[in-house]
């Protein structure tokens, strides 16, 4: 084989093989784009799905007044709010959080505020503060966090039991693994065994409302946030990762909240992919900061010092990495 004829071919198996390798790249790139469409389109699928779970029980959130003041410290603080039965054709709060999540050091924070804190209340006498949302909503209750604990509140987000129930069964349709400390069943339509076991959306709301015990309100927050605790491992783990787009869409069909939904998904992709999975919790009122007291026109209170509880209040949302441990409240009544 002459030169001539060895370079023609060489330059022939020069072309078929960058001919091979364009076609590689084509089907890969091929590939890349099919496998980001097919996600997209499950999200979107699997969110929808979500919405359309509240929408089939006939829910249609719906804001309310608000208004706040961004406090422009790159942190978002926002109050949780639990709905619980109606009274006199507004409904009382039996959860009360202070939420908020930094989005510079990518730390989230979780203030279990007591439901029976006595509270000055603008406009109207002196209340526990579970009263004041339906005395005037949420508006009513951002004011009265200004007030009384020195906190301005930028966001609000409300649910209701059904949401936690469908939520929950979203995550895990087998339930939430949860180590229920005691057998319990007084006054929460359900009875539950002593011992680890997966507990529904119903059952699991159960045992974070339960409060008939020496402990009451104290142990009913404490078992709160172990719920939500074993909420976010379930949540953040392979499973719930996947199931995430329809977790999403279940809790905003439920909630009401002033948040935009740009803000929201801001928050949570966040805190999902970047933030510290150890949130700090911390619950008011702290241990011997606070006497029980009775009241004529609303029971028995817990009268709470607010500058003590203000001060420690301030420092856990301003402090990073914060020891809990120190800014728990006491667990047992007195």
């Amino acid at each position: 084989m002459d030169r001539e004829t060895m370079r023609r071919t060489d330059k022939e198996e020069y072309h078929t093989v960058k001919k091979t390798r364009v076609r590689k790249r084509g089907f890969i790139v091929l590939g890349i784009i099919a496998f980001i469409s097919i996600l997209i389109l499950y999200i979107i699928f699997s969110y929808r799905s979500g919405l359309n779970i509240a929408a089939e029980n006939g829910v249609e959130p719906t804001g309310e007044e608000f208004n706040p003041v961004d406090n422009h410290d790159g942190k978002k603080t926002m109050m949780i709010i639990g709905k619980d039965r109606m009274d006199e054709g507004a409904e009382r709060t039996d959860v009360i959080m202070i939420g908020q999540y930094d989005y510079m050091q990518k730390e989230m924070k979780l203030v279990s505020v007591m439901r029976d804190i006595y509270v000055e209340i603008p406009g109207y006498q002196s209340y526990k503060i579970n009263a004041v949302y339906s005395l005037g909503g949420v508006e009513l209750l951002r004011e009265v966090m200004a007030h009384n604990f020195d906190i301005n509140i930028e966001e609000y987000v409300t649910v209701d039991y059904d949401a936690f129930i469908e939520t929950v069964n979203v995550i895990n349709p087998d339930g939430i693994t949860i180590d229920v400390e005691k057998d319990m069943s007084e006054k929460i339509d359900t009875v539950l065994k002593q011992g680890v076991q997966q507990l529904n959306g119903k059952d699991l709301l159960a045992y974070a409302r339960f409060r008939n015990d020496e402990e009451g309100d104290f142990g009913r927050v404490r078992r709160q946030q172990q719920v939500l605790s074993a909420i976010q491992d379930e949540v953040i783990s392979i499973g719930g990762i996947v199931k995430l787009p329809k977790i999403l869409g279940t809790g905003m069909g439920y909630v009401d909240t002033s948040m935009p939904n740009k803000e929201m998904y801001r928050m949570i992709m966040s805190f999902m992919i970047r933030g510290d999975k150890d949130i700090a919790t911390m619950t008011l009122p702290l241990e011997n900061t606070y006497q029980f007291m009775d009241t004529s026109h609303t029971g028995n209170v817990i009268d709470m010092d607010f500058e003590a509880n203000n001060a420690a209040l301030k420092e856990f949302l301003n402090s990073s990495g914060i020891d809990t441990d120190e800014s728990e409240a006491d667990t047992t009544a007195e």
